[in-house]
């Protein structure tokens, strides 16, 4: 009798979940989201109603609208969240999530990401992402690195793509997100092609990958070799 086929034997062992600490990297520090972080986070949002087009929150009207928000996180225990402090900037410009953990299948998502306009497409940003990759990926085991985003919002398309994250497919009516319904685009980075990709951005992050105008040399699609 002919043998069904099945996919490879994985290690069955349940991932930790992650670690709730501070994240050093070069040009940016990540700190476990706390209810202190509110007012800053608010400060960052003025002037930046479009930041939330996609969001499942926002526009904060004041510090109390944040702090709900915060608060909630907490109440998922899977989900840890992080404060995105640039060193340049010296305050807090961000959030950013690891989320729908699933420590049995060895999934986690990098997501909930809103960045404020002093953050968006810099070198910091970049750097929180990779902190968390890395530390789903090498700390903690994860095989499967998932990113979802609204099918509409094309920079977080391209952001999920730049990163080394491969599209799986869009998921129809998958949400009501503020009284509107949302396709969900898919994307997966896995194990075994973590190395690859953290090669490639810890060379885009390279001071030696950037010219005197602060440009990068290569991108990350150069980098990776395609």
């Amino acid at each position: 009798m002919t043998e069904l086929p099945l996919g490879p034997e994985v290690d069955p062992w349940p991932r930790p979940l992650p670690a709730r600490q501070k994240f050093l990297g070069t040009r940016v520090s990540l700190e476990p989201l706390t209810r202190r972080h509110a007012l800053e986070l608010f400060e960052a949002s003025q002037f930046a109603a479009d930041s939330f087009t996609y969001m499942s929150f926002g526009p904060w009207k004041n510090v109390a609208e944040v702090e709900a928000l915060i608060a909630g996180f907490y109440a998922d225990p899977l989900a840890a969240f992080w404060a995105v402090r640039p060193t340049t900037i010296g305050r807090v410009s961000g959030f950013l999530s690891l989320m729908n953990i699933e420590p049995k299948n060895a999934a986690i998502e990098l997501g909930n990401i809103w960045f404020g306009p002093e953050l968006r497409r810099t070198r910091a940003a970049t750097e929180a992402m990779f902190l968390m990759l890395r530390h789903a990926a090498e700390d903690l085991g994860y095989r499967r690195l998932v990113w979802k985003c609204n099918a509409l919002n094309e920079p977080s398309k391209r952001a999920a793509l730049r990163l080394g994250f491969s599209y799986e497919g869009t998921l129809r009516a998958h949400m009501v997100v503020k009284g509107r319904e949302r396709d969900t685009a898919m994307y997966s980075l896995l194990g075994h092609e973590w190395p690859d990709r953290r090669d490639a951005i810890l060379a885009w992050l390279d001071e030696a990958n950037f010219d005197a105008q602060g440009n990068a040399i290569k991108s990350l699609k150069e980098l990776r070799g395609g």
